[in-house]
């Protein structure tokens, strides 16, 4: 998987999002054949939110999800699909995704009739969002990238891989406590773990800048000048 893609699956799932990366599009091609149009570098389904239950603090539960980046604009009342383009670059929306039959093809997931099919496509390519008549659920189009669009682009949310790295690292660190007794097969978060993990035992176990030299036996040790007062590392500074 795309780094920048795992980078923002990791943020939609810790938003209440179930994601599918890299979705392929394709279409029938001679006798018994196929061809790829396209690939939607990540597709997203939020679901309400219902009201928070008292659990037992021993109970079974999930990663905390109820701080929602506002940044997203998420409608907490409807079911959300987020179609997304990720670039490692620049912002930018590939022809592939603003295809109104491959368009079709995702939103007809959600249940919904040609006639609402054809409505639905037309204001998503018009506006960036459109809402299904039936159902209320709402349909977006949503660009990351690490830099500002070079170039004019179709109507969407935009949001920075810069917004993605800080939300997910507040995450962490908010949640750390009960973060760091967990193992992460995610390849993005697991990798954010791991370097707060290295931040916090950055100093080293003597406390000594994070370096030290073990001496042969019969050797003295050599200390290594700390830092000064007013220099320390973070997490040595005493709370107030």
């Amino acid at each position: 998987m795309d780094h920048a893609v795992s980078l923002v699956q990791a943020y939609l799932q810790l938003n209440g999002y179930f994601t599918s990366a890299e979705f392929p599009i394709f279409s029938g091609a001679g006798r018994n054949g196929a061809r790829a149009i396209t690939d939607i570098d990540i597709l997203a389904f939020r679901f309400p939110s219902g009201l928070p239950l008292l659990q037992h603090k021993s109970a079974p539960q999930g990663l905390d999800m109820t701080d929602v980046d506002p940044g997203l604009g998420v409608d907490g009342d409807t079911v959300d699909m987020i179609i997304g383009e990720v670039k490692e670059g620049r912002v930018g929306i590939n022809s592939g995704i603003r295809d109104p039959q491959v368009l079709k093809t995702l939103i007809g997931r959600l249940g919904n009739t040609d006639e609402e099919d054809e409505l639905v496509v037309s204001e998503l390519l018009k506006t960036g969002n459109a809402r299904l008549p039936s159902s209320g659920y709402t349909v977006r189009l949503v660009a990351f990238g690490a830099f500002p669009p070079g170039s004019q682009v179709p109507p969407c949310r935009i949001i920075s891989l810069g917004h993605v790295l800080q939300f997910l690292q507040a995450y962490v660190r908010k949640h750390w406590s009960m973060l760091r007794h967990l193992q992460f097969k995610d390849p993005a978060f697991g990798f954010l773990m791991t370097m707060e993990k290295a931040r916090r035992g950055g100093a080293g176990r003597r406390g000594e800048q994070g370096v030290e030299v073990v001496p042969a036996v019969g050797e003295e040790r050599v200390a290594r000048p700390r830092p000064e007062k007013n220099e320390a590392p973070r997490h040595h500074r005493r709370r107030k």
